[in-house]
């Protein structure tokens, strides 16, 4: 990272963190390989989010505020939620892309 680039906090809603625990679980009933797998990337991958948060696409629902959060594609198929606040990113949901909207931690927000 460039000296100059601003270095944004990232933090995890409880809620998010126990999802992607859900989520790991889940896998590692198939694969506990897998779900290693899975969980370094979400790591990684959040972590990512420390430098250019903005290099993201936004995540527009029609029950969300348009504009506010972003979203991360992780391992394929999952994907971080997050809002970016001054310099604080705020990972708000964990999902499954392939799971129903109403599944979303931000559904009913």
């Amino acid at each position: 990272m460039a000296h100059d680039e601003p270095k944004f906090n990232v933090v995890i809603d409880p809620a998010a963190n126990d999802r992607m625990y859900e989520h790991i679980e889940f896998v590692a009933r198939v694969s506990e390989r897998a779900a290693t797998r899975l969980l370094d990337d979400l790591i990684k991958d959040m972590r990512s989010l420390e430098s250019m948060p903005y290099r993201n696409p936004v995540y527009n629902r029609p029950y969300l505020p348009g504009g506010k959060y972003r979203y991360l594609v992780s391992n394929e198929r999952y994907l971080i939620v997050y809002q970016i606040e001054n310099n604080t990113v705020f990972i708000d949901d964990i999902q499954d892309s392939r799971q129903s909207d109403s599944k979303s931690l931000l559904y009913d927000k």
